[in-house]
């Protein structure tokens, strides 16, 4: 039973049998030579922890809260395409998880079910995330189907200005279902500072930027009244040479200076990478490959308990660095470090079956 797995590698290898080689490529393939996927992994392993002892830890308590609603760990399901590939249930279970353990859904403007249906399967608040797939008219017509549906926030992905090689699907010659509904992707390419700040003021929600990589980038977002900056390369699906999403994150905060909320994804794998990812500055993490793979393994019910170990890992993390909430983590609970392992997509699980699972 999905409750019994201890660690979240088991529930990759029961993702691993459950999925088709098309869709376990798409789920953990990177663009090209996968360079930034495995960036992001290493940017989590060049970071440790300078524990503090003699602090008391026997309550710990590893909720925070964004965008006015508590998170159970701070930690949100990021958008994924094309949930049903996973899981027939699509976007439902996905939300359904997030609601019954705790934390917010970013919900995906490419995956099914409609974005009405997903929004009246749980009442708890949820995140709209959007690709630009048609005019201002065609964009009015979805914000307000968004605003309509009750969505808390809008998150606008902006790394896709042209579409990326991933050569993992490529060679098989797998095509995801989204990827045949798309009505025009010429309009990704042609977003601009000014186009955005119409889908922000059209929006009246609050706003996230979603695939910011650089601190110029930043200080504009803040600057164009983005009250959450997204830090993410899509989880090394998109650019490739990227530098790790965790690389980044240190610039960015301090371009932004307080100004915005901060989220991160792109590698998040254990409660440890939380904790790095909270000293060096965010708010919160995004979990990507980790929810389809908990999706994949047993619907809803794999998702949380992907959420449980994240969550059990994180406590006891905390515990031995010394802080007993969020808030208590500080730059000066780690520092540079060399890694030990060659980063992969699933470089975090030692026990992995050996030549890991392809």
């Amino acid at each position: 039973m999905i409750g019994d797995y201890v660690s979240n590698e088991e529930l990759i290898q029961e993702a691993r049998r459950r999925l088709h080689q098309g869709a376990w490529d798409y789920l953990v393939g990177g663009a090209a030579s996968e360079t930034t996927l495995r960036r992001n992994r290493l940017a989590f392993d060049r970071v440790a922890f300078r524990p503090r002892i003699l602090v008391d830890v026997s309550e710990i308590d590893p909720s925070t809260t964004f965008l006015g609603q508590r998170l159970r760990i701070p930690a949100i399901l990021a958008p994924i395409g094309s949930l049903q590939v996973f899981d027939p249930g699509g976007a439902i279970p996905v939300t359904q998880a997030a609601t019954e353990f705790g934390i917010l859904h970013s919900v995906s403007s490419v995956t099914l079910p409609a974005l009405e249906e997903t929004a009246a399967a749980t009442p708890t608040p949820k995140i709209f995330q959007l690709y630009i797939h048609g005019d201002e008219r065609w964009t009015a017509e979805i914000i307000g189907r968004v605003k309509a549906a009750g969505y808390a926030a809008l998150a606008l992905t902006v790394d896709v200005a042209h579409y990326s090689r991933r050569e993992r699907p490529m060679l098989t010659r797998y095509q995801r279902p989204s990827q045949s509904i798309i009505p025009d992707r010429n309009y990704l390419g042609a977003l601009t500072w000014e186009t955005m700040d119409q889908i922000r003021e059209m929006a009246g929600l609050p706003f996230m930027l979603k695939g910011v990589q650089t601190a110029e980038d930043a200080a504009l977002a803040v600057e164009h009244g983005v009250e959450v900056i997204w830090v993410s390369n899509h989880g090394g699906r998109q650019i490739d040479h990227a530098l790790g999403g965790l690389d980044t994150l240190p610039e960015i905060v301090q371009a932004v200076a307080g100004r915005a909320r901060i989220i991160v994804d792109g590698g998040v794998q254990r409660g440890s990478d939380i904790l790095k990812a909270i000293a060096l500055g965010a708010d919160a993490v995004a979990l990507g490959r980790l929810q389809g793979w908990g999706l994949a393994a047993g619907g809803a019910a794999g998702v949380v308990r992907m959420l449980e170990i994240l969550e059990d890992e994180l406590i006891c993390e905390m515990g031995l660095l010394g802080v007993a909430s969020i808030g208590a983590v500080t730059p000066k609970h780690i520092c540079p470090a060399e890694p030990v392992t060659p980063p992969h997509e699933m470089s975090s699980w030692v026990n992995m079956p050996v030549g890991r699972i392809q």
